[in-house]
């Protein structure tokens, strides 16, 4: 739901309606059925059908993933990882 509000007014990101409409669709359909699906709503408003067929598309090939070491902010050795730096 949060990820929602910051596409939609740019709160430390980029503003995206489509994004803010994907993130919304996707709280709607995980229990957060006050809030989000009002948000969305009032977004898809301000929105062409093209944005809106885009952010559902893209909520309905969403999938979660789990964090990786990269995403934590810590180094390791895999297929992203310079390993010229190792060497020296």
């Amino acid at each position: 739901m949060k990820l929602g509000t910051m596409y939609e007014l740019g709160e430390g990101v980029i503003q995206d309606y489509v994004q803010a409409h994907k993130w919304y669709n996707l709280a709607g359909a995980n229990g957060e059925t006050v809030y989000a699906p009002k948000r969305r709503d009032l977004l898809a408003q301000r929105m062409t059908p093209a944005q809106i067929a885009a952010a559902q598309r893209l909520a309905l090939e969403w999938k979660p993933t789990t964090r990786t070491e990269k995403e934590d902010g810590r180094l390791s050795p895999g297929s992203d990882f310079p390993m010229d730096l190792l060497e020296r």
